[in-house]
């Protein structure tokens, strides 16, 4: 092959590249959406957590890898009681988990789902009122909160929790409901 069919291939290609990025790279987000960040242990994050619980007004989505915060789940069902909608996803880990908040929910009559469709469901978010997305390394623990070397950010932008939303959404549909073992 000739040096000259060489680089016009290699410039098709390189165009080609660079075409692909424009139109399927992901959208950036808005650089002035406040966050808030926290950091464990005992870093706040737990309480961070609640406060944005008990300021709901109308919908708390949760999706969790591992969720045993007895202050988070009773914040959640308080939530609940308020008539907030409030719907959780699990890893599958929770079915067999010794403790595991998934019963607390489902007892509450909270749905409450496990994605099992993963190796493993590592989510760790929240996306509230459509308006504010919870997300970072921090499991939902006790532990989290008071061993770990843990982060978590609070964002407050409608074009991101819409992404969350759509990614929690997908999860959702392929999700089964929670029997809760007691």
């Amino acid at each position: 092959m000739s040096t000259k069919k060489t680089f016009v291939i290699i410039g098709i290609f390189l165009a080609l590249i660079i075409i692909c990025s424009v139109i399927f790279y992901p959208k950036t987000f808005p650089t002035n959406a406040p966050i808030n960040i926290y950091f464990s242990p005992n870093g706040g994050c737990t309480t961070a957590i609640i406060n944005e619980i008990n300021n709901a007004k109308l919908e708390i989505l949760v999706q969790a890898y591992s969720f045993t915060s007895a202050p988070i789940a009773k914040a959640l069902v308080d939530a609940y009681k308020k008539g907030i909608k409030v719907v959780v996803i699990l890893d599958k880990s929770q079915k067999t988990a010794h403790y595991t908040s998934a019963s607390f929910l489902a007892n509450s009559k909270i749905p409450t789902f496990i994605d099992g469709q993963h190796a493993i469901a590592h989510n760790k978010i929240m996306i509230i009122d459509g308006t504010t997305v919870i997300t970072g390394s921090f499991n939902f623990t006790k532990a989290a909160e008071e061993k770990n070397a843990e982060n978590l950010l609070i964002i407050k932008s409608e074009e991101i929790a819409k992404k969350y939303l759509e990614n929690w959404n997908r999860h959702k549909d392929h999700s089964e409901p929670y029997e809760p073992r007691y």
